[in-house]
C-alpha cells in the first residue's frame, strides 16, 4: 500500500491557492480541468516532497473545486491535515502576515493549528525537538476551533 493523496473541497481557487501555497507554502504540482464533470483539480506538495510527488504523484494535497457552487459545511468531520515544519516559529509567523489566524498558538514550540478559507483545520508540527517557549506565542490565546 502507499498514501497518495489527501482531497479537501474548496470554494475559491485564488482565496485557497493563497493561503496553502503563498502562505503555508505548498507548491502546485499539477492541474487538471474537466468541462464534463466541471471541476478543477490541483495538486499540491510540500516544498520537501516535491521531488518525490513530480515523480510519484505522491504525496499530496489534491484541492477540488467544483464549478456548481456547493455548500460543504463546517469540514469539523474531517480532523485534520498535518505538515511538519521546519521552523514553526516563522511559519506562524508567515501565515499571520497573510491575514490567517493562528487558533492554536505554538505555545509549546512545538504544535499550532490554523484553518484554510474553507474551514479545512492544519495541524503545524515543530521538526525534531520543540523550540524554546518564545512570546508571543507563549501568552497568546486560543481562537475559535481548530
Amino acid at each position: 500500500m502507499e498514501y497518495l493523496h489527501t482531497m479537501v473541497r474548496i470554494s475559491d481557487i485564488e482565496e485557497s491557492l493563497n493561503f496553502y501555497c503563498k502562505a503555508l507554502g505548498l507548491v502546485e504540482i499539477r492541474r487538471y480541468e474537466s468541462e464534463q464533470g466541471r471541476y478543477t483539480l490541483i495538486f499540491l506538495a510540500a516544498p520537501k516532497d516535491v521531488e518525490r510527488a513530480r515523480a510519484n504523484q505522491a504525496p499530496m494535497l489534491e484541492l477540488t473545486y467544483n464549478w456548481d457552487s456547493e455548500e460543504y459545511g463546517s469540514a469539523r468531520n474531517f480532523g485534520h491535515i498535518a505538515f511538519r515544519v521546519d521552523n514553526i516559529y516563522e511559519t506562524c509567523r508567515r501565515l499571520q502576515e497573510h491575514g490567517v489566524t493562528i487558533n492554536r498558538p505554538p505555545r509549546d514550540g512545538r504544535m499550532a493549528f490554523v484553518r484554510s478559507p474553507d474551514n479545512i483545520s492544519i495541524e503545524l508540527l515543530q521538526a525534531g525537538d520543540p523550540l524554546p517557549v518564545e512570546e508571543p506565542w507563549a501568552s497568546m490565546p486560543n481562537v475559535g476551533t481548530w
